[in-house]
């Protein structure tokens, strides 16, 4: 059996931290480690409905527009696999619906390595 090497951007180890809140860990085939807090990945939900609200905030509802109020910080219920591809999260405020492809992890890593020089592009 002849064992190949696994591609950079596929990780050789996943560990999701619930129960502490600490987030998720991945390192990936290349060996870099990713550190993702959970209020990092909420605010890049890469679902439809977050992507709207980042690319268009005026269909915010008018609170969240209005008023910058106190929210807790953000932690996961859940977390599950989805295929041999994708993570999903069940964040504490209820959301569920992002589906968190290992290249999109890989994508916006947060580490200084990762991030380009210059100003943070806008989040997803």
């Amino acid at each position: 059996m002849s064992s190949f090497p696994v591609p950079r951007d596929r990780p050789v180890d996943v560990k999701v931290y619930v129960s502490t809140g600490a987030g998720l860990d991945v390192v990936w085939g290349d060996a870099h480690r990713s550190h993702y807090d959970f209020p990092y990945l909420r605010d890049r939900c890469p679902c439809a409905v977050c992507n709207d609200h980042r690319t268009h905030p005026r269909n915010a509802p008018p609170t969240e527009a209005a008023l910058p109020l106190f929210k807790p910080r953000v932690t996961a219920r859940n977390a599950a696999a989805v295929g041999h591809y994708a993570l999903q999260f069940e964040f504490s405020d209820g959301h569920v619906t992002g589906i968190y492809s290992f290249d999109y992890l890989r994508e916006i890593c947060p580490c200084d390595e990762c991030r380009p020089a210059g100003p943070a592009p806008p989040a997803r």
